[in-house]
């Protein structure tokens, strides 16, 4: 076959020209029962009826600047059909730094909103009604710190703890694999994950204690099925590091959910939802020994993908995120975030991001496919890519292994090499025009930097006015009583039988920040520092 003849899919899977019933006959290492939705091993879906029965949620990703800013944005999304807020922190929340630190100079409330104490988390919050209002929260290294400021802003509010609902994404993995705002090693940082987990059964019994991210696995430039191996290898991590702690395996499972990145390959990304929630039930059952079939269920929420956000052509965008977006709700998403068209040039402006909102509720009342619960299922190109995408991820699974488990694969840099090599042979293609981005490498007019709305940049000088906040925060406390709850967490976390959560709860209600708590824990854990892979 020429080029233009043949295709293969940005995992490698070869397309074929046309599929038939002989495809899925041949195929012997899958049952071709499909099944029904809302039972194992849910290739079709985790709820009989789905959307029929309720709407996937539909947050917007959003946070920046101040507390107050970014509550004023909530907001107005919730006013306009949003049905749970989404949190985005900047990079000195995410690392440990209050603002007012050297090391956050220049990044204050640049790609997310700053929080340095529970001051901060209750401007975050105020107006918004928390017993009724699902919160998912993107922090990692920080995570136990920034559930416990939200827990104690809502208690301020007179909210009660138990009808807290939402998510803390608390996946540490990913940042060594991936993304990079790791603070503490491995080791201690799984002891926080299992804190999370430990404390949210007894105290948080709607919250989801862990987003286990393949978002920003795929981001850094992994293919599908990467996505899918190496996110199913990280949960099960996890659940082995709770099950050591004396949890349970499917009260913990139960509670835990996952964060999919939706990209251009429109049927292959179907097909990595389903393959992926088939694997885990799977995976669930025969290593892990799971008796409760409910527990199984792999529930994600699904984002549209920032790296295939084009500068060039930018109302290209809305069409890029609308496909994607279709192919999460194909895909059975419980959770949807649409990125806005501006986000490859700066933060979305407000308009942006009603027009993402609005794809999300067009597709949700306008085109009919919610009514049915995969309506795809029995095709044979999907099931056949469903199959494909489920073996080669199981391929992955046991290379890992076989080196000894996620986190000595970890440290060899090996997962960080295979996203390197695939990102740089995606890349490849795009330059030689073997895979056509419109705007980019094709299809250009000259005019491709137009934009007829302007992104939001943050002013400058709201990074002064945190580091004033922050400051004066820290004269008029009662600082002999925050160093008391520090001294306590500090003593705590050399304990390991300890959980930390309810000393970090109690730290962060006498005002102590997020870099006080920090800098406590990297006393006592150290720091992480990644080993040269060259």
């Amino acid at each position: 076959m020429s080029k233009k003849e043949s295709h293969t899919t940005p995992s490698g899977i070869p397309v074929e020209l046309c599929y038939t019933p002989e495809h899925w006959k041949a195929d012997q290492f899958f049952d071709r029962d499909l099944g029904l939705p809302g039972h194992p091993p849910y290739t079709r879906g985790i709820h009989p009826t789905l959307y029929r029965g309720k709407l996937w949620t539909m947050r917007q990703y959003a946070g920046f600047g101040t507390a107050a800013e970014s509550n004023r944005r909530y907001r107005y999304l919730l006013q306009q059909g949003q049905t749970g807020l989404s949190v985005a922190f900047d990079l000195p929340t995410q690392m440990g730094y209050d603002s007012d630190h050297l090391m956050s100079r220049g990044e204050v409330g640049k790609v997310g909103v700053a929080i340095d104490s529970l001051e901060d988390m209750e401007t975050l919050l105020n107006g918004i009604p928390l017993e009724k209002v699902s919160t998912s929260m993107t922090i990692n290294a920080t995570a136990a710190i920034l559930l416990a400021l939200y827990i104690a802003a809502a208690e301020k509010q007179g909210a009660d703890k138990k009808l807290l609902r939402g998510t803390v994404q608390n996946d540490i993995l990913k940042e060594y694999i991936a993304r990079g705002t790791y603070i503490y090693p491995p080791k201690p940082s799984l002891r926080l994950v299992a804190d999370i987990f430990e404390y949210c059964q007894r105290e948080l019994p709607q919250w989801n204690t862990i987003s286990v991210s393949g978002y920003h696995i795929r981001e850094a430039g992994a293919t599908a099925v990467q996505e899918i191996a190496f996110t199913l290898a990280n949960g099960l991590l996890y659940l082995n590091t709770a099950v050591s702690k004396g949890l349970d395996v499917d009260e913990t499972a139960s509670r835990i959910s996952f964060f999919f990145n939706v990209h251009n390959e429109f049927l292959e990304e179907i097909a990595k939802f389903r393959a992926a929630r088939r694997l885990w039930e799977r995976l669930l059952r025969e290593k892990l020994k799971s008796k409760d079939p409910s527990a199984r269920k792999l529930r994600f929420h699904a984002q549209t993908a920032g790296s295939t956000l084009t500068a060039q052509q930018i109302d290209n965008n809305i069409v890029r995120v609308a496909l994607q977006a279709l192919a999460a709700v194909f895909g059975g998403a419980q959770s949807l975030h649409t990125n806005s068209k501006d986000e490859a040039l700066g933060l979305p402006a407000e308009e942006a991001v009603l027009t993402a909102l609005r794809t999300q509720q067009i597709i949700a009342h306008e085109t009919g496919v919610p009514s049915s619960v995969d309506p795809l299922g029995g095709s044979f190109a999907l099931e056949s890519l469903t199959n494909e995408l489920e073996r080669r991820a199981l391929d992955y699974l046991h290379e890992i292994e076989r080196r000894g488990g996620v986190l000595s694969a970890l440290e060899e840099g090996y997962f960080q090499k295979e996203i390197s090599d695939a990102s740089y042979a995606y890349q490849k293609e795009i330059e030689a025009k073997e895979r056509i981005i419109v705007g980019v490498n094709a299809f250009q007019t000259g005019k491709e930097r137009e934009n007829k709305s302007e992104p939001i940049h943050a002013d400058p000088k709201l990074e002064a006015l945190q580091i004033e906040k922050v400051r004066a925060l820290k004269k008029r406390r009662n600082n002999a009583q925050v160093e008391q709850k520090l001294s306590d967490l500090e003593k705590a976390a050399r304990n390991e039988r300890e959980n930390l959560m309810p000393f970090i709860l109690e730290a962060v209600k006498t005002y102590a920040t997020l870099g006080e708590i920090s800098d406590r824990l990297r006393t006592v854990f150290g720091v992480y520092h990644e080993k040269s892979l060259f």
